[in-house]
């Protein structure tokens, strides 16, 4: 939990700020996960605050979600083309990845439990947490950008 907490800290996730009147801040809980290795040996313990985004209301602090997805079938094909062309497969595991982009949207939510804040303060949300509704629509603007960026461009 700590270390998530700093990873939030240090990405400036939120400032602690009054809630606005009329305004009703959304929740957020703590997600706990055993990460083994490949023998089944523990390899560490992982915590991950998520927002409870089915608390958000459309048009209110969310409006675009859609985010590209990719179908399982298709990354079979694409290992069983690698595997037989022998192609080298790699694997990236983005820590935090939800937290690269700023939100468009004020989304107010009641501080992780937990985590001291002086009384009557939430967390203005300056970027995504995983739950969010537009997560993943904000997450693949900013991948697309940085693509794009990199000099790589769609195909039609």
């Amino acid at each position: 939990m700590a270390e998530d907490i700093a990873a939030l800290e240090c990405t400036g996730t939120w400032d602690l700020v009054s809630l606005p009147p009329c305004v009703r801040p959304i929740t957020c809980k703590w997600v706990y996960k055993i990460k083994t290795r490949s023998d089944g040996s523990l390899e560490r313990y992982k915590a991950h605050l998520v927002a409870r985004g089915f608390q958000q209301e459309h048009g209110q602090d969310y409006d675009e979600t859609f985010a590209p997805v990719a179908h399982m079938t298709t990354i079979r094909t694409l290992l069983a083309v690698a595997s037989i062309r022998h192609w080298s497969v790699s694997q990236l595991d983005a820590k935090n990845v939800f937290l690269d982009d700023e939100m468009r949207e004020e989304v107010y939510m009641q501080p992780p439990p937990g985590y001291s804040v002086p009384d009557g303060m939430v967390c203005r949300l300056r970027r995504s947490l995983y739950g969010l509704k537009q997560a993943p629509h904000a997450w693949f603007e900013h991948f697309s950008y940085v693509v794009t960026s990199a000099g790589f461009s769609p195909r039609a």
